[in-house]
């Protein structure tokens, strides 16, 4: 297995005032699909609870990897697949499993070149085990994590009008520092921290009128800050070296 070229990982202190230095932020689901192209992929938690809702837009992000990639096999725990399976494209499906542990007589674990995990690990009650799991299991391949940011600046916008934006099943956010800490524990080879802008995909499919000028205006209001300050941005992007 070739190694993958990821910038070398630029040592913290862990020193509240030391400067952390990441690129501008990118757009999650493109950037993401396009490190899958030509790959057969693993696309963990892959059926979430608005996917249906994005299906016709650009930001179900299962579709865009399907669409560059070899092939890709999706899992998801989803009561959407109480039938077992259901085909997304002629080289995609979703099959209904543990996440944090697929099968590998479903997987096929040898035949597997990228694992995929967007916006999962927030989910599950242990990310550290989650992570040792993939290494170990798929050691010299590439894991791509994404996950909203603790320390966002559109969620301390809505604290200041007594508001924050949580998904129900939520049970972590992390920061630039605590992702840093859980490749590190995990024992990943090499990893890069990149952020993701914000987007408002689901408030405009739900707003008309003057609301979704409202909406637009805002997002990019919170893209002018997370360019500013990357450390802001709503969410990151995991490159992890297994």
């Amino acid at each position: 297995m070739s190694t993958i070229a990821i910038p070398d990982l630029v040592p913290l202190r862990y020193q509240t005032l030391e400067r952390i230095g990441v690129r501008a932020p990118v757009e999650r689901v493109g950037f993401i699909a396009d490190l899958c192209r030509g790959r057969r992929v693993l696309d963990i938690g892959c059926l979430d609870e608005t996917a249906l809702d994005k299906q016709d837009t650009e930001e179900w992000l299962h579709r865009r990897i399907a669409a560059v990639a070899r092939d890709v096999i999706g899992i998801d725990c989803s009561e959407r697949l109480a039938d077992g399976e259901i085909v997304t494209g002629s080289n995609s499906r979703i099959v209904r499993g543990d996440g944090t542990d697929p099968d590998p007589m479903v997987i096929g674990d040898e035949d597997v070149d990228l694992i995929v995990a967007g916006e999962f690990i927030e989910h599950i009650e242990n990310p550290l085990a989650f992570l040792q799991r993939m290494t170990a299991r798929f050691a010299g391949r590439e894991l791509i994590l994404s996950t909203p940011n603790g320390a966002a600046f559109a969620n301390a916008l809505l604290g200041t009008i007594g508001r924050e934006a949580q998904h129900p099943d939520h049970l972590f956010t992390s920061t630039y520092k605590t992702l840093n800490t859980l490749c590190l524990r995990a024992g990943c080879r090499a990893w890069q921290i990149i952020p993701y802008r914000f987007y408002a995909t689901e408030m405009l499919l739900q707003s008309v009128g003057s609301k979704r000028l409202l909406v637009r205006a805002t997002e990019w209001l919170v893209r002018l800050v997370e360019r500013l300050f990357p450390l802001r941005s709503f969410g990151y992007i995991v490159r992890v070296q297994l």
